[in-house]
């Protein structure tokens, strides 16, 4: 069925449909690496203190924390805090930007047709407060960005040419923008993604395809809250990064009851140790997947 589109997503370099024979996919991080492991809904700087030191308990090394809650619900020497904990452990850490549609006046995002709307943004001056919210965490020393708009991710990609932004800084792509195919992919990649989050619930052949389309990183769920699913697919692993490397495992999130909300120093503790089973599960069923150290130079570490 549908050869004529089939032959001319092929001659577009994509793929021709979900690959089910999983390919391995060969691709690495900078450094060689084929994995990191990046824990979100890390929302307070107690909550990364308690991450990293589980981490650490553990034997195992957290590559990337993502804050969720928005920028600015926190005060300047939260902002600091956070990042110094990030730099002093060699961890990725990106912000998120606020603020979202959630966190505006509309009506329409709090209705079932409305969710749709995710976190983007709603008009020019939100856009604006968005990028002024991302250029609070540069002055400090930030460089990473947990991006949910589209459009504010090609604005930010455009400053970032223009040099208006730091040529270094990194931005990452939300699962909540609900992109899940090889084509919205491509155009991402265009846009100046530096890393894509998926919807969390795809196959692996659906994986293996987005991988097809674009060489940049992907950060693939293994777990989640009961917001999104609470499924666990901690087994999936080795086969998520097989086909789909560079890849960031993400991990933690079913230890806590939704995305988006403040999380303690126990709630990282419990996602450190969530993490754990993912790196263990690794080693014994894809040891020659090596993963990323802490601070390797590609990494948009806090200055």
């Amino acid at each position: 069925m549908f050869e004529d589109l089939r032959e001319f997503s092929k001659k577009l370099g994509l793929p021709s449909g979900d690959l089910n024979e999983l390919p391995t996919s060969g691709l690495t991080f900078p450094d060689g690496a084929h994995f990191r492991i990046e824990v979100p809904t890390v929302n307070s700087p107690d909550g990364l203190k308690g991450l990293l030191e589980q981490a650490a308990k553990n034997g195992i090394t957290i590559n990337r924390a993502d804050e969720t809650w928005g920028i600015f619900r926190y005060t300047t020497a939260q902002v600091k805090e956070f990042l110094k904990v990030a730099k002093e452990n060699k961890v990725e850490l990106n912000f998120s930007h606020g603020p979202r549609a959630t966190y505006d006046t509309s009506a329409t995002v709090l209705t079932p047709q409305g969710v749709v709307m995710s976190y983007r943004l709603r008009g020019m001056e939100q856009v604006f407060r968005a990028v002024e919210d991302i250029r609070r965490v540069l002055d400090f020393g930030g460089r990473g960005f947990l991006i949910y708009d589209e459009g504010l991710l090609w604005f930010l990609n455009e400053m970032r040419k223009a040099g208006k932004l730091p040529k270094e800084i990194k931005l990452k792509l939300s699962a909540h923008c609900g992109h899940c195919n090889p084509f919205s992919f491509k155009l991402l990649e265009s846009l100046g993604a530096d890393t894509i989050n998926p919807v969390r619930d795809l196959t692996l052949p659906m994986i293996a395809a987005l991988r097809k389309a674009v060489k940049i990183p992907l950060d693939i769920h293994t777990d989640n809250p009961p917001g999104s699913g609470g499924f666990i697919r901690t087994y999936e692993g080795p086969e998520m990064v097989r086909i789909a490397s560079p890849l960031h495992l993400k991990t933690g999130n079913s230890r806590v009851g939704a995305h988006g909300i403040p999380t303690s120093a126990q709630d990282g503790r419990n996602m450190a140790d969530q993490a754990s089973i993912v790196v263990e599960t690794m080693k014994k069923y894809f040891p020659e997947a090596k993963q990323s150290k802490a601070g390797t130079p590609d990494m948009a570490l806090p200055l």
